[in-house]
Parts: structure tokens; C-alpha cells; sequence
């Protein structure tokens, strides 16, 4: 394990991943991650393990995990949110909305009522991104058409009652948005700037701190709720955080808060010293 600048410990949980992109925390104790080839990972934090149980033939971003630990997994590749159950049975849970198909969705989230919504990338510097809602089934919808700066990473926030966007270009930040009482898009506020970087994955652990994970340069910040931001770690050898993008909080504690180093083929673990907010977990019906 190492001490970065910060002091921050930082380790190498497991090795010999594809490039890993997506990280997320199941109910069943395990964390998944997926792949550039279309790997589905599932990993023992406890024992460092890791091992390959599915294959979406595409190219796997961002993770969601349900109550009954399937995953659904944005894929670049297939351009579609893909459902994966435990036995490793592939299957796409949506391709978009009917007259506006996906292209690059890149992270899902869950509500508390099992809207899923995803950040639709969009083109690099085209500032042609959106957001859309699964309801729970598959039904899609796009639900808002501002945050269109190449969408990236997403949490909802502490109380449920927002979305907060990392938005990677013109310019680097992260945005929130309120979800009204109807389910519709309300007020966007841009929550911190982030110049020179590319912001990627967001998280919020119990105390109300968002952790966002930068492609570039290698940076976990950590900013509090009375706007502070820290380093939490930097690694400006590119080797232990390696173009670190999706992050999540993991273990049967949520006091684990890995990411995924897309540059390279490990997953790492860095010690916060706080636990994870709590996630969304809902059923989804098998029929739409």
C-alpha cells in the first residue's frame, strides 16, 4: 500500500482487467466492473479476487446494480443499456427512446423508485449530450437536453431529490439537477468548476462529500459541503491511478471507495476514512 502526497493510502485491489471503465457495488458483497471487449467482472474485495462471468460483446462503461443483484451496464459498443444477471445471461434493457436511439451512454443511476437514468455522452466538444430515463422495464425517455457538455459520470445526491452530472468539457464541472416532485427535470446549477482537468465519476459518502474522479490528470478531489476542495489522491506517474474514471464505495460497510483506471488493468482502492451514502437498490419488474 501506498502514501501518496496527501497521505492518502492508496493500493492496487486487483489486477489483469481490460481497461476497466465502470465500478459498482452489489447488495451480494461483490463489486463488478467491466471491460473494453465486453467483460463483466465480478470481484471478492475481500479475498482480491477477480473473475470474468459475462460478455456483452461490446464495450462496458458505467454499472448500476438492482435488488436483485443484476447488473445494468451503459455499452458503447452495443449502444444500449445492457441487463446482466448473476448466471451471466446477457440481455439489453433499452436502446435509447423510440425516435432518439443512443449513441454513447455512458453511466446509469438508480432512483428510489427504479427510474434509471443515464448520461448520454454524445460526440467530443459537440455539446450534443443528454439525460435520459429508464422507468422501470425499459420505457425510455430523454429527460433533459442541458446538460449536454459530454455528460459523463452521475450520482444522485444525499436526499434523492437531485442529480448531480460530471460534465467533462466547455467548461470541466459538475452540475445538479433538481428532480421535481412530478419526476420531470427542474433547476441547473453548476455545483464546482474544475479547470485544465476531465471530470468523470462522482460519489457522495454519508457525511455529504462529493468525491469526482478525473480522466485527466490522475486526481480524486474531494469537495465538502461548504465548498472546499481537496486532493484526496494524485498520482502524477500515472501508474497506481491511472486515468482513474468511474468510482463507487464497496464492502459490506460502504468504507471502501475504489475506481477504475482506464489507462491501465487494475482496480484501486484508496482509504477515505469515511463510509459511502447509500445507494438505490430497487426490483425492477421482469416485464415491462
Amino acid at each position: 500500500m501506498a502514501l501518496l502526497d496527501n497521505k492518502t493510502q492508496v493500493s492496487i485491489l486487483v489486477d489483469g482487467l481490460d481497461h476497466p471503465e465502470g465500478i459498482a457495488w452489489g447488495l451480494d458483497g461483490y463489486a463488478y466492473a467491466g471491460g473494453e471487449a465486453g467483460q463483466v467482472y465480478r470481484i471478492d474485495i475481500e479475498n482480491e479476487e477477480v473473475v470474468q462471468f459475462a460478455d456483452t460483446g461490446g464495450f462496458v462503461l458505467g454499472l448500476a446494480v438492482d435488488g436483485k443483484n443484476n447488473i445494468y451496464a451503459c455499452d458503447a459498443g452495443n449502444k444500449a443499456v445492457m441487463k446482466i444477471t448473476q448466471g451471466g445471461f446477457v440481455s439489453t434493457y433499452s436502446t435509447g427512446s423510440e425516435d432518439e436511439p443512443f449513441r454513447v451512454p455512458n453511466y446509469p443511476a438508480f432512483d428510489a423508485s427504479g427510474n434509471l437514468y443515464v448520461c448520454e455522452s454524445g460526440d467530443w466538444h459537440e455539446d450534443n449530450g443528454m439525460i435520459y430515463k429508464i422507468k422501470p422495464g425499459g420505457e425510455t425517455e430523454v429527460w433533459d437536453r442541458r446538460a449536454k457538455e459530454f455528460p459523463n459520470g452521475l450520482s444522485m445526491g444525499p436526499n434523492n431529490s437531485d442529480l448531480y452530472v460530471a460534465m467533462s468539457v466547455n467548461p470541466p464541472r459538475v452540475d445538479r439537477i433538481q428532480i421535481n416532485t412530478d419526476g420531470t427535470a427542474g433547476d441547473l446549477s453548476t455545483v464546482q468548476e474544475f479547470p485544465k482537468t476531465v471530470p468523470d465519476g462522482v460519489a457522495f459518502d454519508i457525511d455529504g462529500n462529493l468525491y469526482v474522479s478525473m480522466y485527466r490528470p490522475d486526481v480524486i478531489y474531494r469537495r465538502t459541503p461548504n465548498g472546499q476542495v481537496d486532493v484526496l489522491a494524485e498520482d502524477f506517474e500515472g501508474t497506481l491511478i491511472a486515468c482513474p474514471t468511474n468510482i463507487a464505495f464497496c464492502g459490506l460497510d460502504r468504507d471502501i471507495l475504489l475506481s477504475t483506471n482506464l489507462g491501465r488493468w487494475h482496480i484501486t482502492r484508496y482509504q477515505a476514512g469515511v463510509a459511502g451514502a447509500p445507494l438505490n437498490y430497487p426490483e425492477i419488474p421482469l416485464e415491462p
